[in-house]
């Protein structure tokens, strides 16, 4: 009788048991031991590194030093960036001004700058070829001249390139969105800086 009782008992167990988990219930979680702590976490890093744009003579939002405008010396802007991702064979750079809604002016462009040239002094001359400019077609840096009260943004962007661009058009024809639409396909990284000029 005994041994039937704790037959019994012991069936009834493994019943109980086997009802403590429903089907379809999500696992256990496991203990906190194994819970990885995001916060100390290794950060995952681009394999194209970061790409910045700086200049020396002035910083991200800063006002314009009157030299580099048409009221003073009509300069270049020295220019310095790194962080270029993997594959990068050539730069280029583009200066423009956004004076309202579907209007752009570009001041200078400058495309085919060697991969191991990571900036370009005041008044650079004899690297990369240039194109033109929207204020004359001319192909010469064009200093920032806009009219009219207020503050103007002017905007330095050099792009990092998987190849020398193709055009087929000659370099006087160069504008600006004809070197976008010649590098919108190995284009690799872009940055850019923000300066403003009030005249």
């Amino acid at each position: 009788m005994k041994t039937k009782i704790f037959s019994i008992l012991m069936i009834v167990s493994l019943l109980l048991a086997g009802c403590s988990t429903k089907p379809g219930d999500p696992p256990t979680p496991p203990s906190n031991d194994s819970t990885v702590d995001i916060s100390t976490a290794e950060a995952v890093t681009s394999s194209n590194g970061t790409f910045s744009l700086s200049s020396s003579d002035v910083t991200e939002g800063g006002a314009l030093p009157v030299e580099y405008t048409c009221d003073g010396a009509s300069a270049t802007l020295p220019l310095s960036w790194s962080g270029a991702p993997t594959g990068t064979q050539t730069f280029a750079v583009v200066m423009h001004h956004v004076p309202g809604p579907g209007d752009t002016h570009w001041y200078w462009v400058m495309y085919n700058i060697p991969v191991n040239v990571t900036s370009l002094e005041k008044n650079v001359t004899g690297i990369g070829i240039l194109g033109n400019n929207s204020v004359n077609r001319t192909t010469v840096y064009a200093p920032p001249c806009s009219k009219g009260p207020g503050e103007k943004i002017y905007t330095y962007t050099v792009y990092a390139l998987s190849a020398e661009p193709q055009f087929s058009v000659s370099a006087s024809d160069v504008s600006r969105d004809v070197l976008l639409d010649a590098i919108k396909d190995i284009t690799l990284a872009s940055a850019s800086l923000n300066v403003t000029y009030t005249r």
